[in-house]
């Protein structure tokens, strides 16, 4: 989540630095957003404070954006982006599922250790825009649903009964631990999810393999 700092000639007056022209200015706003809306809030993040740390013109940023909701939008759809491959990429290199959920227990750790972690991308922002047929809540929903059926995906090859109602309780637990990390001592929580994740399979259950 680092963002492009360099503001020179931002505005609505000034031209675009050199250097940051080089990057694709789609790129340099979603990289200011990012920081911005992370650390300080969506809502209290204007279009040009956007602006001036991306280090481009009001006529760029409407150019790609045509609204602030349109942003949070594509600042949504990079962090999910993100956090699919993430997983995809654990569960590639484990051996099973139940290795998947320590690898993913664990990089959910190691995230709220992070300096500036502020809880779940998707929960802030469903906290700031109440209405559940917003662009932004849809994207929120969608996220969430995929979650849900890669947990239910994952419960499913390690053979839990009800594996659909068990990866509800996962990804609750999920939502407890990131905000958990953000209001208390971050450093143990990558092991309690993981094992309140088996905990969840124990009291579940498993059928045979056969």
């Amino acid at each position: 989540m680092t963002a492009n700092g360099d503001t020179a000639g931002a505005g609505s007056g000034g031209g675009e630095s050199t250097t940051e022209s080089l990057r694709a200015p789609r790129d340099r706003i979603l990289d200011a957003a990012t920081d911005l809306f992370y650390a300080h809030g969506i809502r209290a993040v204007s279009a040009d404070k956007i602006i001036q740390q991306a280090g481009i013109t009001k006529v760029t940023f409407y150019r790609h954006f045509h609204t602030k909701d349109d942003l949070v939008v594509a600042y949504l759809l990079r962090q999910g982006a993100w956090e699919r491959g993430a997983l995809d990429a654990m569960r590639e290199a484990a051996n099973g599922a139940d290795e998947a959920f320590r690898l993913f227990a664990n990089g959910v750790g190691t995230e709220m250790c992070k300096p500036g972690f502020r809880g779940c991308a998707f929960i802030n922002a469903a906290a700031e825009y109440a209405a559940p047929d917003s662009p932004v809540r849809k994207v929120v929903a969608e996220h969430r649903a995929w979650y849900r059926q890669t947990f239910t995906e994952m419960l499913g090859q390690m053979h839990v009964i009800d594996p659909g109602e068990a990866a509800d309780e996962v990804l609750m637990l999920r939502d407890g631990a990131m905000l958990s990390g953000y209001l208390d001592d971050p450093a143990q929580v990558g092991s309690a999810l993981a094992r309140s994740i088996f905990a969840v399979v124990t009291a579940h259950g498993t059928e045979s393999a056969d």
